[in-house]
């Protein structure tokens, strides 16, 4: 539709910017074909009508003027005809009411006089001695010198009509508006399967571009459930195991009084189940088991368990409608785990909130946000080049998502981490 509208927007533009053009083309023609008509029209009037007694205002001179003019000069495209004497005075009007009235001569009028010849320009109707003309509409108005029996030099003028003018310039555009109007369309028609055809496959494209997005994070997930199961059968078994029997070693010493055995290896239980507790932290981090059994809200309130437990206070906020049909619970999750990870290990803060909310149909937005010592954009530029890029990579599968992630924080003012990603089936 919008490549349809340009090519109608252009349509135009050429049919209109094509009229002006040729009415511009046909104007100049015009006046070229009104400096000749103006030229033999003055030389009719030098023999048919004009006499010496013009000069004088005699009635006779004006009526035989009158009988040219009115009969031979005076048509449907020429609207008024002037007689003008060098010093400005009309000598003769088929407009009685300007004869013997006094006028400036404009430069080029008085040019003509010295130079012969004929012009033409578009009338003036703001002038006063043009005020007769003003009901006529815009006119073309032309000159030539012409002389009296006895050699006195007048100024012969004529007013055309600009309908004349329109006229030709409509038909101009007539002969060439057909093939111009029909290269336009043959340029449309090959044009609009090539963009629909364009359309498709950009259309296409972006499904397979989802698509193959869905399928990175699948296979994301998967090797992350992979790895959790390999670890939490193989190591932590294996650590729980050595523990277990350490106790027993453990309890012989002591019956033993080997007391200084007994501390030995109840620190080495007590470093082996703190590694146990660290491998099942970071199997939830990897892959939380809780966001595919009980869901995205019980995987965040996991997230948060760590912080909880060294005192930090937490909030969790979730509308129920955020967790229906998201499918982008896992993309979530990733912000949200990179986020509060980052708020543990840099932030210290006191308190951490994160807020999952719908705020349109087809919109799911996560909110972290805490009140730690925050960071400058420097800083932020400067944990990147030690290594630190967890949300800046982020960044890319959220905006391959089509989604949204902003990072505000400024020093003293904590971080306010905002995902919006659109819901997904």
């Amino acid at each position: 539709m919008r490549f349809m509208a340009g090519s109608l927007a252009a349509f135009l533009v050429v049919v209109v910017g094509g009229f002006f053009a040729l009415r511009s083309v046909a104007v100049g023609q015009a006046k070229d074909a009104t400096k000749t008509q103006v030229t033999i029209a003055g030389k009719l009037a030098q023999r048919a009508g004009l006499t010496d007694g013009l000069l004088t205002g005699q009635r006779s001179s004006i009526a035989r003027m009158d009988d040219v003019v009115l009969g031979d000069l005076i048509d449907e495209s020429v609207a008024r005809v002037k007689v003008w004497s060098k010093t400005g005075t009309i000598l003769y009007s088929d407009q009685p009411a300007l004869i013997g009235n006094h006028y400036e001569l404009g430069a080029d009028d008085k040019e003509l006089f010295r130079t012969g010849g004929a012009d033409a320009e578009v009338s003036d109707l703001s002038r006063p001695e043009n005020r007769f003309e003003r009901p006529e509409g815009k006119l073309l108005e032309a000159y030539t010198p012409i002389r009296t029996p006895n050699g006195t030099q007048v100024l012969f003028e004529t007013y055309q009509r600009f309908s004349s003018v329109n006229a030709d310039a409509a038909a101009l555009l007539g002969k060439l508006a057909p093939p111009l109007i029909a290269g336009l369309l043959v340029l449309a028609l090959f044009q609009v399967p090539l963009a629909w055809s364009m359309a498709r496959r950009l259309h296409r494209g972006h499904r397979e571009r989802e698509a193959l997005l869905n399928n990175a994070i699948e296979a994301s997930t998967e090797e992350r459930r992979r790895i959790a199961s390999d670890l939490h059968d193989g190591v932590v078994q294996d650590l729980a195991g050595v523990a277990f029997g350490l106790a027993a070693l453990a309890d012989t010493a002591q019956r033993r009084r080997g007391d200084d055995d007994a501390r030995v290896l109840h620190r080495a239980m007590d470093t082996l189940r703190q590694g146990v507790r660290d491998l099942r932290t970071l199997l939830v981090e990897i892959h939380p088991p809780s966001l595919e059994s009980t869901g995205l809200e019980s995987a965040l309130n996991d997230l948060l368990s760590p912080l909880r437990a060294k005192g930090i206070a937490t909030e969790l906020r979730v509308e129920d409608r955020a967790t229906a049909g998201s499918g982008r619970d896992a993309l979530i999750y990733r912000v949200a785990r990179e986020a509060l990870r980052n708020t543990q290990a840099y932030a210290g803060a006191d308190r951490v909130q994160i807020e999952l909310t719908r705020p349109g149909p087809q919109t799911t937005r996560l909110r972290v946000a805490d009140d730690g010592r925050g960071f400058s954009a420097a800083e932020r530029a400067r944990r990147g080049d030690e290594g630190h890029v967890g949300l800046t990579l982020l960044e890319g599968l959220v905006r391959q998502s089509d989604g949204s992630l902003a990072v505000v924080s400024d020093p003293g003012e904590g971080t306010t981490v905002t995902l919006e990603v659109p819901v997904a089936g």
